[in-house]
């Protein structure tokens, strides 16, 4: 399998517009340096969606999507990555070069994703092969369009059948253990992971194989494997079928049905249920919930209605409690005994099922009702101990509609008066916080810890202006500062002096799907306000205010130091020399 090269990407988003791009399919009309329309992501009907054409972004801050003409191609017309480059492409009138050629009797293998792609390929044919894992799917209920649809394969009972595909040359054997596909030996050599088992590949939200889920055909004691942690597969940041779900609609999903298993999303499907995820053999996390709305604004949990079911739920409920603001929703789906969604849907069908995802409990109802549970409500002691009970709960909502309503019923089941409640759910102090120094600001946000506020300005300044890194000096004195953030900013610098005609969406689309690339999205979505400075006098103040800081901790380091040792002679000239610094 080739891969699209990364500069290719970077020359095509130099030669695209993004306002062309965007006003191809959104209405835009000028707003001082950008310009503004109706989300195309929402049903607004105050336009609060901007196209950035110095950054070449769009952000829309009614859905909270933000990104590239790639970013916007992908969200908005349901295209995976490589369909988006493929897109613009075209636009520009380019042709897309692969790495590595277009050869199918050789294997390219650039890396773990490649060495991914291979495995899903030979898993798919080794199903068309095994008849006992056709007739293990088949007895499921499984059929082969559906099948197919997910790319289901089958991993043969061998030690080596897919060792052999990777030889030791080329670091190929390498990527695939780098993928979690084979393990090492300890006297060297290595061996399949997978063996004996129905293959699910796990792909994340480009379409990419990123790992594998495998349910055993023998009397193995783990049913189900999936691949082991690696830089591409993380299981509490992915969600399988996820991309089979977004490819299903060319619109936004109206929700999504968050499973526990493989096969039940894979059956729900067959069923015409499209929009059914499932976590991966883990409890949800805030990053699955982060990921959840950013396709759809309802996430409806379904869970087994046992004990451990509704504690599983209230797992969820608590990952979710922050998470839950503006016109974003979660309910709680319970099943009969019995029962998962797999089983459930063959016995009572599609119409059926749907209903019972109508009927789901919404938030609030889930967690005020299981804390009415822990207290007698219809005595004065029990209803005195449920704001106690609520605090930490309520606490984890952002202020808002949600919040106000679910005060609301609590001062109601309480009868405690407005004022009252609120000052018995008052947040108290956490004590890591109180540690860490974080001091609490208006509205209950923390305010920016010291040397923060200089760095992020800075990088805002630079994405809105990249022509300032050539004016940015003094950054050998400024990298001596142990200041978070500091390491962007300075690659920054760095690669808009490399590439002075680059914009903001270049260097963001470098970093697409890292934790940077969502940091730089972040500081580029925030509003920028300036109190009468111009840009370069607020950047170049902000760099002096850094490099003074750096100076002043590398002094003090080394007055620390001569306390303990008389200083060496260079250490001597090196204090003496930033003590006459300006």
């Amino acid at each position: 399998m080739s891969r699209i090269p990364d500069s290719f990407i970077q020359d095509l988003l130099s030669r695209i517009d993004i306002v062309e791009v965007v006003g191809s399919r959104v209405e835009l009309k000028r707003a001082g340096r950008e310009y503004r329309g109706l989300s195309p992501f929402t049903n607004e009907k105050s336009p609060s969606f901007f196209v950035n054409p110095a950054k070449q972004m769009f952000f829309d801050f009614s859905s909270g999507k933000n990104g590239t003409a790639i970013t916007f191609l992908m969200e908005n017309d349901r295209l995976s990555f490589v369909e988006a480059i493929e897109e613009l492409a075209k636009r520009a009138g380019v042709d897309v070069p692969r790495e590595g050629g277009n050869e199918v009797a050789r294997l390219v293998l650039d890396g773990p994703l490649d060495a991914l792609a291979v495995a899903e390929k030979f898993y798919r044919s080794q199903l068309k092969s095994h008849q006992p894992a056709i007739d293990y799917l088949k007895k499921r209920g499984l059929d082969g369009e559906t099948a197919k649809l997910f790319n289901v394969g089958f991993a043969p009972e061998s030690w080596d059948a897919l060792t052999r595909l990777f030889p030791e040359a080329d670091g190929q054997r390498q990527h695939a253990m780098d993928a979690g596909l084979l393990i090492e030996r300890d006297g060297g050599g290595a061996y399949d992971r997978f063996r004996n088992r129905v293959m699910f590949p796990i792909r994340d939200t480009r379409g990419r194989t990123i790992g594998f889920g495998g349910r055993t055909l023998a009397n193995d004691p783990a049913k189900y494997l999936n691949s082991p942690e690696t830089p591409l597969f993380h299981k509490g940041r992915n969600l399988f079928g996820l991309f089979e779900a977004k490819q299903s609609t060319k619109s936004e999903l109206a929700s999504l049905l968050v499973v526990e298993g493989y096969m039940d999303v894979v059956m729900l499907a067959q069923h015409g249920i499209r929009n059914a995820v499932a976590t991966l053999g883990t409890a949800t996390t805030r990053e699955h919930l982060t990921l959840l709305f950013k396709s759809t604004r309802r996430a409806v949990f379904c869970f087994d209605g046992d004990r451990a079911g509704r504690s599983a739920a209230w797992r969820a409920l608590e990952q979710a409690l922050p998470e839950v603001f503006d016109d974003r929703e979660c309910r709680f789906m319970f099943l009969p005994d019995g029962h998962d969604p797999d089983s459930l849907v063959q016995e009572v069908g599609a119409d059926a099922f749907r209903s019972l995802i109508e009927q789901a409990q919404p938030l609030s109802h889930f967690l005020l009702g299981e804390l009415q549970k822990q207290v007698n409500i219809a005595t004065l002691d029990g209803r005195a101990r449920l704001p106690g009970l609520a605090r930490p709960h309520v606490e984890k909502l952002r202020d808002g509609p949600l919040r106000a309503l679910i005060v609301d019923e609590l001062a109601r089941l309480t009868r405690l008066g407005r004022a009252d409640l609120e000052a018995a759910l008052a947040s108290r102090p956490k004590p890591e916080a109180a540690a860490a120094g974080a001091q609490p600001a208006e509205g209950g946000r923390r305010v920016e810890s010291p040397g923060a506020k200089p760095v992020r300005v800075a990088l805002q300044l630079l994405l809105e202006e990249p022509a300032l890194a050539a004016k940015a000096e003094h950054l050998g004195q400024i990298e001596m500062l142990a200041q978070p953030g500091l390491d962007i900013l300075l690659d920054s610098i760095e690669f808009f002096r490399e590439h002075p005609e680059a914009h903001a969406a270049q260097w963001l689309e470098l970093h697409r799907g890292t934790a940077r690339g969502a940091a730089l999205m972040r500081i580029s979505a925030m509003p920028l306000t300036l109190a009468g400075a111009s840009l370069d006098e607020e950047f170049l103040d902000c760099m002096n205010h850094l490099r003074k800081r750096a100076i002043r901790e590398r002094q003090q380091a080394l007055l620390d130091l001569a306390r303990e040792r008389p200083l060496e002679a260079f250490e001597q000239s090196e204090l003496l020399a930033l003590m006459q610094r300006p």
